[in-house]
This record gives structure tokens, C-alpha cells and sequence, in this order.
């Protein structure tokens, strides 16, 4: 279920991060970004590999909607939020971006965390992982939001 539930909620987040590629301005907005492509859509790949050995049901990429499912799971922006932020640009869309990630990704610490004492090591390995990368892209962000340069 870890999985079922991780997969649309990674694949929103990669959603959010391939806005900013045209929309963001600052350098920060930008580089999180990418490392937010280059970690989640990995891990969604290793859930959806876990899922086929496991015999469950991987969720599609169109069942997602990237906006529309998981309203009741933690940190999903709603339909109205992703409208925001794909029309936003420049300084407002790295706003929206920071405000954005920062609930998504306290959802998704919180469905982590859930399965840290996992029975499967490889479910509370990536928990784990999950937990502390985007806790630190979280500092990061509310540092950015702060106006503070991250590491002051």
C-alpha cells in the first residue's frame, strides 16, 4: 500500500519539478528541482518494480492525474494549487514552488514514517531515505521562503 500510495504522490511532485524547468527564476527554485527529478522518478521506478514482484496493481500514470488522486493522502496539492503554480512564473512561481513542496513533501515524511519498521528492509530503506532527503529539501526551501541563504 506504501508503494500504491508513494507512486502518485512521487509522480506529483516530478509534475511540480518539470514546471519549474520554464517557470522558476531563482538559481535555488532551479537546482531543488532537479534534484527532485533525479531522486523521485528512480524511487517511483524501484515502487513500480516492487509492485510487479509483489504481484500488486501499479498505479498507471494517467490514474494519477498528477493532480487529481490522492486528495485524502498527506501533502497533495489540489487541483486548484498545481493551476496556480503552472500559471505562475518568475519570483511568484518560486513562491508558489517552496510553498508547494514544503506540504507535499510533509505528506510524504508522514506516509515514510509509517513504514520505517517495515518487515520488507528495502520499504524502510527507501522510507528512511525519503525522510531524510526531503526533510533537508525542506530546510531548504523554508530557508528560501525566510530569505535566508541556505547553511546561515
Amino acid at each position: 500500500m506504501f508503494a500504491q500510495m508513494m507512486i502518485p504522490h512521487h509522480r506529483q511532485a516530478v509534475l511540480m519539478a518539470e514546471l519549474a524547468d520554464s517557470r522558476a527564476t531563482d538559481p535555488m527554485v532551479v537546482q531543488l528541482a532537479q534534484e527532485i527529478l533525479a531522486a523521485q522518478q528512480p524511487e517511483i521506478d524501484q515502487m513500480s518494480a516492487w509492485l510487479v514482484e509483489w504481484q500488486a496493481e501499479v498505479p498507471a500514470p494517467g490514474d494519477d492525474g498528477g493532480a487529481h488522486a490522492g486528495h485524502g493522502m498527506a501533502g497533495m496539492l489540489t487541483d486548484e494549487q498545481l493551476a496556480d503554480l503552472e500559471a505562475a512564473n518568475g519570483p511568484d512561481f518560486d513562491r508558489l514552488f517552496a510553498e508547494g513542496m514544503i506540504e507535499h513533501h510533509a505528506g510524504a515524511i508522514e506516509m515514510a514514517r509509517a513504514v520505517t519498521g517495515s518487515s520488507d528492509a528495502r520499504v524502510a530503506s527507501l522510507a528512511e531515505a525519503i525522510i531524510a532527503t526531503q526533510q533537508r529539501e525542506i530546510d531548504q526551501l523554508q530557508a528560501f521562503l525566510d530569505g535566508k541563504a541556505v547553511g546561515q
